[in-house]
C-alpha cells in the first residue's frame, strides 16, 4: 500500500519518464558543428601542408639536370635570384661558374638548405641574382664524377615554416576543440536532463497566519 505524498510522486510509485532528447539544451546539434569545425580545421591543414610541400617540390628543376663538367644553358630572368643545387653520394668541393654578362660572381648562401626528392638528396651550393634577362650557360664541377646539379629557385624557407606551423596548428585545434565541445555538450545535457526529471520541490511550511484572539 502506498502512502499519499501530496508534495510530488507518490511513495513507491513510478519514476517520471526522461524528457524527450529534443526538448534538452544545448541542442544536439552542437555535435554536428563540431563535426563540421574537425573537417574545416583538417581541411585548412591538409591544405598548408600541401602547399607547403608543393612549393619545396618546384624549387629544383630535376627535369633538367647536367653532369659534372658539363655546361647547360638556361633561361633566366632579370632580378629573379636563382640557386643551384648538388646531389652527390658523399661530400666534396664545387664550383660553378656562370658568364659575367649574366651575374658577377656565384656566392655560397649562408645557410644550409636540403631537400629530397624521390632516392635523391639536393643540397644548395650557389646562388646569384641575374643582371639581366636571356639564355646564359652554367657551368659546375665537384671532385665526385656521380655529382649532378640542377638550376634551381632560391628557397622561402620563413614561408615553408609558416605553412608548416599552421598545417599542425590546425590539426593540433581540431584535435582539442572538437573533443571539448561534445563533452561540455553531453555534460550541460546530461544535467539539464537530471533538472526536467527531478521531483517538485515541497511547499515550505511557515506559522499559522495571526488572526484576531476571540
Amino acid at each position: 500500500m502506498s502512502i499519499p505524498n501530496t508534495w510530488g510522486t507518490p511513495y513507491g510509485g513510478h519514476v517520471a519518464p526522461p524528457p524527450p532528447a529534443k526538448d534538452l539544451r544545448p541542442r544536439r546539434i552542437w555535435y554536428v558543428v563540431a563535426a563540421l569545425l574537425g573537417l574545416v580545421l583538417v581541411g585548412a591543414g591538409i591544405a598548408f601542408g600541401v602547399l607547403a610541400v608543393k612549393d619545396t617540390v618546384h624549387l629544383v628543376d630535376t627535369a633538367r639536370p647536367f653532369d659534372s663538367g658539363e655546361q647547360r644553358t638556361f633561361s633566366f630572368t632579370q632580378g629573379k635570384a636563382r640557386s643551384i643545387y648538388v646531389s652527390q653520394s658523399a661530400p666534396g668541393h664545387v664550383d660553378c661558374r656562370v658568364p659575367r654578362a649574366l651575374a658577377d660572381s656565384v656566392t655560397q648562401p649562408s645557410g644550409t638548405f636540403r631537400v629530397t626528392l624521390g632516392a635523391r638528396s639536393w643540397e644548395r651550393v650557389f646562388e646569384f641574382i641575374p643582371k639581366t634577362t636571356g639564355d646564359y650557360p652554367v657551368l659546375c664541377t665537384s671532385d665526385l664524377p656521380s655529382a649532378e646539379f640542377a638550376l634551381g629557385d632560391k628557397p622561402q624557407v620563413r614561408g615553408m615554416a609558416v605553412g608548416m606551423l599552421a598545417a599542425v596548428g590546425c590539426f593540433l585545434t581540431a584535435a582539442l576543440a572538437v573533443p571539448a565541445i561534445c563533452i561540455v555538450t553531453a555534460i550541460r545535457r546530461g544535467r539539464h536532463r537530471r533538472r526536467l526529471m527531478a521531483p517538485p520541490m515541497p511547499p515550505v511550511w511557515g506559522p499559522p497566519p495571526m488572526g484576531p484572539q476571540i
